[in-house]
């Protein structure tokens, strides 16, 4: 049910990763189930989740769930990301590295469909580290994600934007004089 003065948005989900544990039990294995899923807008939020259950689609439930409660912004610079930046998570490290337009998502299953949904349409992703674990992967790529900082930010920061918070002008490198 959405709160007061927020819209409802449609929201995209996509199972990643399916993990079926097993217990060896008197009576033989009883099988339990992790999902990790996906949810995004497709424009700018993008979240991760995981669902434990008896049955798969209990689980997706229940991370779908998780996932929403686990909303975070992707900062854009058209239809990139505003600088490389890696988040690391574990053993995790992901990479993401803005590219031209046109160039689409080069990236592997969960950092893929992280991006797709956080509405990211160029970008070259590489996972390093000693981990194939996609929800360590996910986290890093999450991290990676909060620690972004457009170029408005980055401005505020330093003190160089305007009074009203208003993005700075573009500074000419070549123009700039240093201890005048």
């Amino acid at each position: 049910m959405p709160r007061r003065n927020e819209e409802v948005v449609e929201l995209q989900e996509r199972v990643v990763a399916i993990n079926r544990v097993s217990k060896v039990v008197k009576g033989g294995k009883r099988f339990r189930f992790a999902v990790l899923v996906v949810v995004g807008d497709g424009a700018t939020q993008v979240g991760t989740g995981i669902g434990k259950a008896k049955e798969i689609a209990e689980a997706v439930r229940k991370g779908i769930e998780k996932a929403k409660k686990n909303m975070v912004s992707v900062k854009h610079a058209g239809n990139t990301i505003p600088h490389p930046v890696v988040g690391e998570f574990g053993a995790a490290r992901v990479l993401l590295k803005p590219c031209p337009e046109g160039t689409g998502v080069i990236a592997g299953g969960v950092v893929r469909a992280i991006m797709e949904l956080g509405g990211v349409k160029d970008v070259v992703t590489k996972v390093t580290g000693r981990t194939a674990n996609a929800i360590n992967i996910a986290n890093a790529t999450l991290e990676a994600i909060k620690i972004t900082r457009t170029e408005g930010e980055i401005m505020k920061l330093r003190g160089l934007a305007g009074e009203q918070g208003e993005e700075a002008a573009p500074v000419d490198e070549a123009v700039v004089t240093v201890g005048e």
